[in-house]
């Protein structure tokens, strides 16, 4: 029997005792390649990781409540304010032009966008006000109303002057006053008040993401220890690859939860709507995520340099003012990337005189033989307080972090979320219930629940189907309710 070698056998002897390239199988066919290095290499089996943890997700989890719903949309209402305050328009010496809600006084280039036709305003006959512009600040009394213009006089008998500008003056409401024997003038002019609420509505969407491995690739050894996020190790990689995948997909159920934004109208045509529902789909696409609500309803700050938010007293201070106009919660959460904490860090420190030094941070109370406490994780002033966190999404490069780079105008530095709850009737338990204003609420039923849902189908494993591979499916289908976001602050 004949042994026929093969041409790229590298098996050739050697005259002498010496380790040479052809003294070994070069499974490789390359030189200098795989088994015909002349030194076997010392092997570092753990793979490194080099990145730290690599997710993000949890920032919801700390702040917020997880629950389930069965309707393809959440509408939630929110009160109005109880006092009486409105953008105006003074006219003419006795004519106020009510234009909007003080929290809805937006104006454009053509003049006022809230769209006020009749009369949308509490203000009545004989009620007293206060009025403030550039030019005064007087207290009047209501004589007559004709829709959104109401006729005034002044108390002290001066004469107004007229602004004649879009929202530029500001009328209170502080109270009324009758002649003896006066029985309001009658129902057509003085009209009970009813309680304003304002409406909201968030849709839920579908996220979803699989991961795939042959079965010959489920069954292959490598030669690297890999880990994965979950905690697994091991030298099959695809255990790495389908927790990384896990991993990655629970951190675009956060992402998508702070980034989504709602899409217009179901009757506006837009590129997302034709794709996914077709030209005559009418189906309204995307969510409200955390930073469009506030955004769109709630507050942001730019700090007073424009680069870092909320970098000295004085911001803080604005910042302030602006709550007190608001709810007045009195207990924040920051969440900041880490310019924004140094920031917020080095103005707490210069409040002590020590502080330029770097001698005493922290407690105050550093010595000599102790590492310097150089950082701050929370604060009191004026009557709130606040709790700084890194929030590690702003800070990553692979995430937000990039994006802040790339843009730093629009950058995002951090949010201050409120850490309160609203009392809430919920139809599903038919009881009145206590919810944080920033809570998940996802598609469930006793058949199924789709808050995180994961399966899988293949031959590998339990076989499910002839596929021979191993498919794991992930899917969820949820929105953010972000309640009472005029208490939110985006730092910018």
């Amino acid at each position: 029997m004949a042994i026929t070698n093969g041409p790229l056998l590298n098996s050739v002897p050697a005259q002498k005792q010496q380790t040479l390239a052809t003294n070994y199988l070069d499974l490789a066919s390359t030189a200098n390649q795989g088994w015909a290095q002349q030194y076997v290499p010392d092997l570092m089996e753990k793979e490194a990781e080099v990145f730290g943890p690599r997710t993000i997700s949890g920032f919801l989890s700390q702040i917020g409540a997880e629950e389930a719903m069965t309707a393809d949309q959440v509408v939630w209402s929110e009160q109005g304010r109880l006092h009486l305050s409105y953008k105006c328009k003074l006219t003419d010496a006795t004519s106020l032009l009510i234009q909007a809600d003080i929290d809805e006084a937006v104006s454009t280039a053509a003049g006022i966008s809230n769209g006020l036709t009749g009369t949308h305003h509490g203000v009545r006959v004989n009620d007293t006000l206060i009025i403030a512009d550039v030019n005064q600040v007087k207290k009047v009394i209501v004589t007559a109303i004709s829709g959104d213009d109401c006729t005034i006089a002044t108390y002290d008998g001066s004469t107004l002057t007229a602004t004649d500008t879009n929202l530029a003056t500001t009328a209170l409401v502080y109270g009324s006053e009758f002649k003896k024997g006066d029985n309001y003038q009658g129902s057509a002019s003085r009209t009970a008040n009813e309680p304003k609420f304002k409406s909201f509505t968030n849709k839920p969407i579908i996220m979803k993401d699989y991961y795939e491995v042959s079965g010959s690739d489920a069954s292959r050894i490598g030669w690297v220890e890999v880990s994965a996020e979950n905690g697994q190790s091991g030298f099959l990689w695809y255990l790495k690859a389908e927790a990384d995948t896990r991993a990655r997909f629970n951190d675009y159920i956060e992402m998508a939860m702070l980034e989504s934004e709602i899409g217009l109208d179901a009757t506006a045509e837009t590129g997302v709507d034709d794709y996914l529902y077709g030209a005559d789909g009418g189906e309204k696409v995307g969510t409200e995520g955390l930073f469009a609500a506030i955004t769109s309803r709630g507050n942001i700050t730019t700090g007073v340099t424009g680069v870092n938010a909320a970098t000295d007293l004085a911001e803080f201070d604005a910042i302030l003012a602006e709550f007190d106009k608001q709810g007045a919660i009195e207990e924040y959460m920051m969440f900041v990337n880490r310019s924004t904490s140094l920031a917020i860090d080095d103005m707490l420190a210069s409040m002590n005189s020590y502080g330029a030094g770097g001698t005493s941070y922290g407690v105050f109370n550093n010595s000599e033989d102790m590492a310097l406490n150089l950082g701050f994780t929370g604060f009191r002033r004026g009557s709130y307080d606040f709790y700084k966190s890194d929030f590690r999404y702003l800070n990553d490069k692979a995430t937000r972090g990039g994006i802040n780079d790339a843009n730093a105008s629009e950058a995002i530095r951090g949010v201050m979320i409120p850490a309160g709850t609203s009392s809430v009737y919920d139809q599903t338990v038919g009881a009145s219930m206590k919810r944080p204003f920033l809570h998940v609420r996802f598609r469930a039923s006793q058949t199924d629940d789709r808050r995180m849902k994961s399966w899988v189908t293949g031959s590998v494993g339990a076989a499910t189907s002839a596929l021979d591979a191993m498919q794991l499916h992930f899917l969820t289908e949820r929105c953010l309710i972000t309640q009472a976001a005029n208490n939110f602050m985006l730092m910018k």
